[in-house]
């Protein structure tokens, strides 16, 4: 879990990627704007655009499971995972060109298999918030299958204007529709042994 400082840091650093990009001069000026030192940018993220990035993905993540946290409990799991990606959503309602130059910058030749660790963490961490206990074959499938299904959504709401994101739940609900009901996932899958390692997420 990151600490308040270093939420704080992603928080301002967001507001500023919006106007000038995951970059140097986006940071500085989120640190300048914090009381600290515009020069501590190697300290704050040594890993450069790559990391900062990262770390605001992973920072929606834990704000998302945190919100979730004891809601729903009796619901059906396929819509508690619903309530889950529309709240991780609604947390980048306010940030949305910061996340459509993350994006941009994801999509990017060479960058493929940091956007799939950021959606493969992004899915585990829907699933965890809707409760999903599961450590067999099918923890691995269904955070596959939900991870297209987010990586679908997110660009889809990218270009969204509609109030309160209407037309991407509307998208999100046609995803997970089509992959059938997720809870019953697990039956449809061939049994394989497989090592289960439930938990982890993605590293």
């Amino acid at each position: 879990m990151m600490d308040e400082e270093q939420a704080a840091l992603i928080d301002a650093l967001a507001q500023n990627a919006a106007f000038d990009g995951w970059g140097v001069q986006a940071l500085r000026m989120a640190l300048s704007g914090l009381g600290r030192n515009p020069d501590e940018t190697g300290l704050a993220f040594p890993g450069g655009r790559p990391e900062m990035i990262e770390a605001y993905f992973t920072l929606g993540d834990e704000r998302m499971i945190a919100a979730r946290r004891g809601q729903m409990a009796d619901a059906r799991l396929t819509k508690r995972v619903r309530a889950a990606v529309a709240a991780r959503l609604e947390l980048m309602n306010g940030e949305k060109e910061a996340a459509r130059r993350a994006m941009a910058w994801l999509v990017l030749p060479g960058n493929a298999p940091r956007l799939a660790k950021i959606i493969a963490r992004m899915a585990d961490a829907v699933w965890f918030a809707a409760g999903d206990v599961s450590a067999d074959m099918s923890w691995y499938s269904k955070r596959a299958i939900l991870g297209a299904v987010l990586c679908a959504t997110l660009f889809y709401w990218l270009s969204d204007s509609s109030m309160d994101s209407e037309k991407t739940l509307a998208f999100l609900d046609r995803r997970l529709a089509g992959v059938g009901r997720i809870g019953k996932l697990k039956a449809k899958l061939p049994r394989f042994p497989f090592p289960a390692f439930a938990g982890q997420g993605a590293k």
